[in-house]
């Protein structure tokens, strides 16, 4: 809405002092040119905010300019409570609201702490884009227009058509009940029911979404974290297999890559890890774990174990013979 994203605007200049027209651009996610009409508007309005010329101008807000501008919108406030568990945040489309929301909690900070508080937070780093290995996270891309809608649909109750994508088919339009919104390791689902039975479908794979007018069929109380665990646990019994799995501590978060899930996890007496994980099947097993060569080993079951001995011992043959 235009009216947060002007507030928004006043709260960077206070803030920040001078920014270009570019920069308020960039941190509003609009266009230069919106930027600019949105400065005419606070002016017009009594806002003392001017333009500054030359190569170092830019707007900036006359000095002692105060005004209660911190009230909190509906996807701000839930931005705050979502960023507390994780990157909820960016997989529920909510970046930018986190942003405008932080920018009002440092604003009705006293005067006086607003330059700690600002300091203390350039500390902390949290999910940067490589880890010490250089390796990027892979983020799952989900539509921002279809994740405004299905948001809409979990928090009114109402009904949602989506256009979802699923592995091996040609997308469809489904209708479906939403229940809520869970994000594991950057990865976004939906949960919801259709047609009474229960679905779990993956933010990445809805390329369209649409709020509906009529309400959805749910209870008015959910236990989402027993309804996710419930879901998990059929989702794991259907045709996995369960490996454990000793590994160095160096390639864990490789192994972890490849798994369906992590059961449990305790250390060994030697230093290394012990796992328990679950993979698609033998297949998929042994092909992860043949990634990590010997760093790498699996105790159980024993099928897994013969498949991975007898791999290794036809690649022996082969480089002996030549």
């Amino acid at each position: 809405m235009r009216a947060d994203r002007l507030v928004s605007l006043v709260l960077l200049l206070r803030q920040r002092g001078r920014m270009t027209a570019g920069a308020l651009a960039r941190e509003l996610e609009v266009s230069t040119r919106t930027v600019l009409r949105d400065i005419e508007a606070l002016s017009a309005a009594g806002v003392p905010v001017y333009a500054e010329r030359g190569r170092h101008g830019g707007f900036a807000l006359l000095p002692g300019f105060r005004t209660e501008l911190t009230g909190l919108n509906q996807d701000e406030a839930l931005a705050l409570l979502t960023a507390g568990s994780g990157r909820g945040d960016q997989v529920f489309g909510l970046g930018s609201a986190l942003a405008s929301a932080m920018r009002k909690v440092v604003d009705a900070l006293p005067e006086t702490h607003q330059a700690a508080a600002s300091a203390a937070a350039r500390r902390f780093l949290v999910e940067p884009d490589t880890d010490l290995l250089s390796r990027r996270p892979v983020a799952e891309e989900v539509s921002g227009t279809a994740m405004i809608e299905i948001r809409r649909a979990v928090l009114a109750g109402h009904r949602l058509r989506i256009h979802y994508a699923a592995t091996g088919q040609a997308p469809q339009w489904r209708t479906v009940d939403p229940i809520g919104l869970v994000t594991v390791r950057d990865r976004g689902y939906l949960l919801a029911t259709r047609a009474g039975a229960d679905r779990t479908y993956r933010l990445s794979r809805v390329l369209a979404a649409e709020e509906l007018p009529e309400p959805a069929q749910r209870p008015d109380a959910v236990d989402l974290d027993r309804v996710w665990r419930e879901r998990c646990a059929r989702f794991l019994s259907d045709g996995h297999i369960v490996v454990l799995v000793r590994v160095n501590p160096a390639r864990r978060e490789e192994l972890l890559s490849t798994v369906v899930a992590l059961r449990a996890a305790e250390p060994d007496s030697d230093g290394w890890l012990r796992l328990t994980v679950t993979f698609q099947d033998l297949r998929h097993a042994e092909w992860a774990l043949w990634q990590l060569g010997t760093d790498a080993e699996a105790l159980a079951p024993a099928a897994l174990r013969t498949a991975l001995r007898d791999r290794a011992a036809a690649i022996a043959r082969r480089y002996a013979a030549s």
